[in-house]
């Protein structure tokens, strides 16, 4: 056997990879996506999601977090693996797999910054969103579906709100992530029979005829349920 098969140096294409990263935020009102504007060709100048080839020392998680930093400012977050978009012409430069990341945050805890080949960086309202370039209309989609779906049955709403808040702000939420309007007693009445909400003495003045209750969600009673297989479904 010659020294060269030792390598182990197959004979094949090989494709690309990169990821891109889904990254929705919630300001209080409504649910936002995160875009970069596109600073090189191709689709230069076209909105996009952030993301970019995958380099020989890392692995696409670590990708993910290098290109979030770098083409938004965007640090530290907990990023899911959402999909393995492969279809053939997704990408004019040629054969390219992208692995996908979404993320769920409050979007005024950041400060966008764009840079490396992003010209800018922005949050869109989710009803807002500019054509994309490549597929990633596509991978919104599937992004959205999967926040739609989760939050259904985890409890990631409460993430999105100050430490204390009113059911009407936690409604708030699931409306913007859902794009449905929500029956207000029923969604009260099915948070309420959880009892995973700390009531909290003080009230907010202006909310309502009597004021808006206030709540803790109970992260520890949570975990110790879910432990037991307890089902957080709406």
């Amino acid at each position: 056997m010659s020294e060269d098969k030792k390598t182990y140096c197959y004979e094949y294409p090989r494709p690309s990879v990169t990821t891109d990263c889904t990254i929705f935020g919630f300001d209080g009102i409504e649910l936002n996506i995160l875009l970069i504007k596109r600073g090189i060709e191709p689709f230069k100048g076209q909105w996009a999601l952030p993301g970019g080839f995958v380099q020989m020392d890392e692995t696409t998680e670590e990708c993910a977090r290098r290109e979030l930093a770098e083409e938004t400012g965007i640090r530290d977050l907990f990023l899911e693996q959402l999909y393995t978009f492969s279809d053939v012409n997704r990408d004019p430069r040629g054969r390219v797999i992208t692995v996908s990341y979404f993320a769920l945050v409050k979007s005024t805890d950041f400060k966008l910054v764009g840079g490396d080949d992003a010209s800018d960086a922005q949050w869109f309202p989710i009803n807002q969103v500019p054509s994309l370039a490549f597929d990633h209309d596509r991978i919104l989609r599937v992004a959205h579906d999967r926040l739609k779906g989760k939050i259904k049955y985890e409890p990631i709403g409460f993430e999105l709100l100050e430490e204390v808040f009113t059911i009407p702000q936690l409604q708030r939420v699931y409306e913007s992530i859902l794009g449905v309007q929500v029956d207000r007693r029923n969604f009260n009445r099915k948070i309420m029979s959880f009892d995973l909400l700390e009531a909290i003495e003080n009230k907010v003045d202006g909310l309502g005829h009597k004021g808006a209750r206030q709540f803790r969600f109970d992260k520890e009673k949570y975990q110790a349920l879910k432990s037991r297989g307890f089902n957080f479904e709406l």
